[in-house]
């Protein structure tokens, strides 16, 4: 017999919510097991019963807001360090993208609980994603996430020439990290001096860091791309709402 679980953790593996979410809708009794309302924290299930959650829990969930920003350098992505500011700093209403083409109204209450899903470094610019969303969060930083992310690089050669075959094809899988193989990239020249960087994972400054390994030195790192989601045209230091028809 399978072992029953936590609640909030099933609720969690369901993709319903994050687990902190379950936690608050179990305590105001917005979730159903096998249609019993079930308002224990703690309380636990069978993988084989039916967790459902109540139109208060969904319609607050639809309000959850999730924001892309163009994040500049100098700017960390999450909490504020050595004298510099989160990028949450830039979410206020003169910063929205004019072109922004969701309905959805800004109020200071969105800035509450929203946490970078995702990292990238200070500095690094482009694709940035804040959510209040649990379920996005874990879609692109749970582990079991396999969303691409795209970058594009200029680099330079530190030795004589140019960077050998053999060592791009090492960059495109070979390489370890933290003592551990990393996954296969995509990675190609899109110029002269710049390279184009498709990674399903990211380890603490990753590129610089493969690059590095092969004798390049990173110039500039811009992150365009997160899943089916582009950077686009939204300017450096602005912000959009993902509108309601997008997903990664």
């Amino acid at each position: 017999m399978t072992e029953p679980l936590r609640l909030s953790k099933r609720m969690s593996e369901l993709g319903l919510c994050s687990r902190r979410e379950a936690d608050v809708w179990i305590e105001k009794g917005w979730v159903r097991v096998d249609g019993k309302v079930v308002s224990e924290l703690g309380s636990k299930v069978l993988p084989s019963q039916l967790v459902t959650i109540e139109r208060q829990a969904a319609a607050e969930q639809s309000k959850l807001v999730t924001i892309l920003i163009n994040k500049p350098m100098g700017y960390v992505s999450g909490q504020a360090e050595d004298g510099y500011q989160p990028a949450v700093t830039l979410i206020k209403p003169e910063n929205r993208w004019a072109e922004d083409r969701a309905t959805t109204q800004f109020h200071p209450t969105q800035l509450r609980s929203l946490v970078p899903a995702g990292r990238l470094d200070i500095d690094s610019i482009g694709l940035l994603v804040l959510t209040q969303d649990g379920r996005v969060a874990k879609q692109l930083i749970g582990e079991a996430t396999d969303v691409e992310k795209e970058y594009l690089v200029r680099v330079q050669y530190d030795r004589p020439g140019r960077l050998p075959e053999n060592q791009l094809l090492k960059l495109q899988h070979g390489l370890t990290m933290d003592g551990k193989e990393l996954l296969p990239a995509k990675v190609r020249w899109q110029n002269d001096d710049q390279l184009s960087f498709i990674l399903r994972e990211g380890k603490k400054r990753q590129i610089r860091r493969m690059c590095d390994m092969v004798g390049l030195k990173v110039l500039g790192l811009k992150r365009v791309r997160i899943g089916n989601i582009k950077l686009g045209d939204l300017p450096v230091g602005e912000w959009r709402y993902l509108d309601t028809d997008e997903g990664f």
